[in-house]
């Protein structure tokens, strides 16, 4: 085998690795999202994870999904008057991660922390049950990906947005639910 087969094998190997540990994402493109242009992540890889819900209503389908990006765009631009949505990605009860900011970008989803975090948040309000198996699966692995990739520290921290600001976000039941994930950080 020559060498440039050689490395084609192994980098395709390498991919393979990286892509296994990602939701599927849907892109700003295939959710409708309008243009918007915000600033890079001045800290990278980011050294915080925070979480949130979208405190409205949860979607279970690509379609429905899709709907409730568009919805949350339209409120962060025209309502607060913001150059994009807030959020970085945000999952849906179908079980796919919904590329918002995206990474590498500064989100408006949590004072004192958007210029050093990815803000992650699952599409629904889960202040008295929590998101479903896939919306929780989907936001675990989302995490991994952005540790894999390099846009999130592998020594990261996880907080609940209500850490960050005074806000019930992520709503009771998912704060106590993302308390057992991972790298939570309780002393912020």
């Amino acid at each position: 085998m020559n060498k440039f087969a050689t490395v084609l094998v192994l980098a395709s190997i390498c991919l393979a690795g990286v892509s296994a540990q990602c939701p599927r994402i849907v892109t700003r493109a295939q959710w409708g999202a309008r243009a918007a242009s915000t600033a890079q992540l001045p800290i990278r890889p980011a050294p915080w994870v925070v979480m949130h819900h979208t405190a409205g209503a949860a979607c279970t389908t690509d379609a429905a999904c899709a709907q409730q990006m568009r919805n949350i765009q339209s409120f962060h631009m025209d309502g607060n008057g913001w150059a994009d949505i807030g959020y970085n990605f945000l999952v849906g009860e179908n079980g796919a991660a919904y590329e918002g900011r995206g990474w590498g970008r500064q989100g408006a989803h949590a004072p004192g922390y958007n210029d050093r975090s990815v803000g992650m948040g699952v599409i629904g309000t889960f202040t008295n049950g929590i998101p479903n198996a896939a919306a929780r699966n989907a936001a675990q692995q989302l995490i991994s990906c952005g540790v894999s990739l390099g846009h999130i520290a592998s020594n990261y921290w996880l907080i609940g947005h209500r850490q960050a600001v005074a806000t019930a976000c992520p709503g009771n039941a998912f704060f106590n639910e993302i308390r057992n994930w991972p790298r939570f950080n309780p002393n912020v």
